[in-house]
């Protein structure tokens, strides 16, 4: 139980930080408690003895930084949330609610992650079906240009977050399968000896699925994050470095390919070229995010304090931005720290795991979780073209909240078999 005990002392310092930051935004125009208060106070205390209950009976043995450090990111994200548009702060809270009940309900349904490797080929179907649920007519809708989302009802939301999680089980389990058969090599190139050409097909057509993705629902960033996700979960289950050199080639062709062939991918990198010279038009949301981050200066102007609200969609694509402005440089970093937290305990569960399967995954749902945050992180600091994705746990995003605590269960869930055969 210390790990569960360490745990909870974690949680409550990370319920600490969500509620003190949602205090800042209220403190910074009123001196007098809100009214809220107590209700979010109960929430987070509700949430506390919600999860750890659930880890001490369902995943004792489970690593204890990786969910504190979530609910410490969701507790700074809802607050900035609040500050940049209050009508937003319901929504998003409901939809972390929904996230914590998955959450809970993923660790207590799959008991034994290695059971889902005998379902392969169904959580493709589900996967591809995900993915490309925008294309279908009647339900798929389209969003500043990206034809991203799917529409029943009232309910938005954008599959490709949950394709991801179903995408990676599916990839390692595939992998985890044909590992033999893709790392022998029988090809003599030079001083070098490659898998047959043939092995060579599912990284083609992971290529060309990315590619489609681009094409046909104008998603650069999900483009990016899938073909990434196959070739690192290629490398790991092979350690060949054939595949590796054949996919940035492939992602170099492709991405040639994409900027000559597509007009709002040509638009994306002439904004992150010329940022200034198109400081009036198209390059204003990027320049303000520039702004944003420089201003902010080490100490930050103070939650509350700043015009991160210049900066165009801040609650989703911009909200680092808004972080940087109002926390400073220190808040930025912890805020990256943060992420490199969740990723390196996600990899030390992949290193620590004792079969092919669940290394896979847990090395496939890292990469998600690192690849996005880079992607958007790098977007709006100017590093890479924007590709228009959330930043986990901390943007504005009901499908985003609730596909990553999905994620992160079945992370524990690998993590908590290993501590029990350990």
């Amino acid at each position: 139980m210390r790990r569960r005990n360490a745990e909870l002392a974690m949680m409550i310092l990370a319920g600490v930080i969500a509620v003190g930051a949602n205090l800042l935004v209220d403190f910074a125009h009123s001196s007098a408690l809100p009214a809220w208060l107590p209700v979010y106070a109960l929430l987070v205390v509700g949430t506390i003895a919600l999860t750890t209950s659930v880890m001490r009976r369902f995943a004792p043995y489970a690593d204890p930084l990786l969910l504190p450090v979530a609910i410490a990111l969701s507790g700074i994200g809802f607050a900035m949330i609040r500050r940049l548009d209050p009508t937003l702060a319901g929504p998003q809270l409901a939809w972390f609610v929904i996230g914590l009940v998955a959450f809970c309900a993923t660790l207590i349904v799959v008991r034994d992650h290695r059971r889902l490797e005998a379902f392969r080929y169904t959580l493709m179907v589900v996967g591809l079906g995900l993915l490309l649920l925008p294309l279908a007519p009647g339900v798929g809708h389209t969003i500043n240009s990206a034809r991203l989302w799917v529409r029943i009802g009232g309910l938005n939301f954008q599959p490709a977050e949950l394709a991801k999680v179903v995408l990676a089980t599916f990839l390692a389990a595939f992998l985890a399968q044909k590992k033999e058969l893709l790392t022998i090599g029988t090809t003599k190139v030079g001083p070098w000896v490659i898998p047959a050409p043939r092995h060579f097909g599912p990284l083609i057509l992971a290529w060309g699925l990315s590619l489609a993705v681009m094409v046909f629902e104008r998603d650069l960033g999900s483009s990016v994050l899938f073909f990434s996700l196959f070739l690192a979960t290629l490398y790991v289950a092979t350690e060949r470095a054939a595949y590796g050199v054949a996919g940035l080639g492939l992602f170099t062709g492709g991405t040639l390919f994409a900027y000559h062939s597509f007009s709002h991918v040509q638009t994306r990198v002439d904004i992150w070229l010329h940022v200034w010279d198109r400081i009036d038009g198209r390059g204003y949301q990027l320049a303000q995010s520039l702004f944003a981050l420089g201003t902010g200066g080490l100490t930050g102007a103070g939650i509350g304090q700043g015009q991160p609200k210049l900066i165009p969609f801040a609650s989703t694509d911009f909200i680092f931005s808004a972080i940087g402005e109002e926390l400073g440089f220190f808040g930025a970093v912890a805020v990256l720290t943060a992420f490199g937290i969740l990723v390196a305990r996600g990899l030390h569960i992949a290193l620590r795991a004792r079969d092919t399967f669940s290394t896979l995954l847990a090395a496939g749902l890292t990469t998600v979780l690192g690849l996005q945050t880079f992607l958007i992180i790098g977007g709006v600091t100017r590093l890479i073209p924007l590709t228009g994705i959330t930043l986990p746990f901390v943007s504005y995003g009901g499908s985003s909240i609730l596909a990553n605590f999905i994620l992160l269960a079945l992370l524990l869930r690998i993590s908590d078999g290993e501590g029990r055969s350990a």
